[in-house]
């Protein structure tokens, strides 16, 4: 897909700075992120723009996405869909596992610009980011983006292993009948979540579960699941599944330790909301 010709609306030119594109539309948007080489999707800004501040990103183009027109919370029935520009502060009064983890994102401050899909295409880096990425795993939930190759619906633990170059449109998941979040807080970790697991009920009373902080992205935990009747076993079965890590906030020991209690207390607060 190729670049349109720049017009005086949508792109700025910046002497000391990524040329900046602000498309009016989902279409236009798409249309100049093309195969996403070199570009920098802007939504809130609230990683990005300190990372452009101080040099450490360096794209050609900033694509900013505040006036495309991909905010908003739509339901079809028994399915979600949730747009990438939605501030995480919108998704506060929706059911666990989601409402659950967005009151432990940052503050408020934070969760008023930060946008569903600048959370889910977070990297860990000097600690762990993309809190939301667990509970979409959790969730069953499909993510359709663009990029190169065109537009394509995949599930989240299938984008997060593949996402570069990829521009989020939104995420879309059938309502759970129950969810849970269990996180480990600590009040020196300055609002990141160290490590937390989501766990959901689908409807046919399949059990999922999802963690963030135990691995380089969002996880699945299907030895997990298949333990699940038993909380202890489920627990202890968890550990497979992941890539424990040292960090600023935490070390893989110390997440090691605290992951099975995780996975018991959230399948636990499931099993209440029966």
């Amino acid at each position: 897909m190729g670049r349109p010709a720049p017009t005086q609306k949508r792109v700025e030119s910046m002497s000391n700075g990524p040329e900046v594109l602000t498309p009016r539309s989902a279409t236009e948007a798409i249309e100049l992120f093309g195969d996403g080489g070199d570009t920098a999707i802007v939504g809130g800004g609230t990683i990005l723009v300190p990372e452009l501040r101080l040099g450490s990103a360096r794209p050609a183009r900033a694509l900013m996405l505040h006036r495309a027109g991909l905010a908003g919370v739509s339901k079809d029935g028994g399915r979600l869909t949730i747009g990438a520009m939605t501030p995480l502060n919108a998704l506060a009064s929706l059911a666990d596992p989601i409402a659950a983890c967005v009151s432990h994102i940052a503050d408020l401050e934070i969760r008023g610009q930060a946008t569903l899909g600048g959370n889910l295409c977070a990297r860990n880096t000097d600690a762990p980011r993309g809190d939301l990425q667990g509970v979409l795993i959790a969730l069953g939930a499909s993510v359709r983006s663009v990029g190169a190759g065109g537009e394509r619906t995949e599930p989240t633990e299938e984008f997060l292993a593949n996402r570069d170059d990829r521009l989020v449109l939104d995420v879309s998941f059938d309502l759970p009948s129950a969810g849970a979040y269990a996180y480990l807080d600590r009040a020196h970790t300055h609002e990141y979540t160290a490590l937390a697991v989501s766990a959901v009920r689908t409807s046919d009373g399949t059990i999922r579960l999802g963690a963030n902080g135990a691995g380089p992205h969002g996880l699945r935990l299907p030895s997990a699941e298949a333990a699940a009747a038993n909380h202890a076993a489920a627990g202890a079965a968890a550990l497979a599944d992941v890539a424990l890590f040292d960090d600023a906030i935490a070390s893989a020991w110390y997440r090691e330790k605290t992951l099975p209690v995780l996975v018991r207390r959230a399948l636990d607060q499931l099993e209440d909301a029966a």
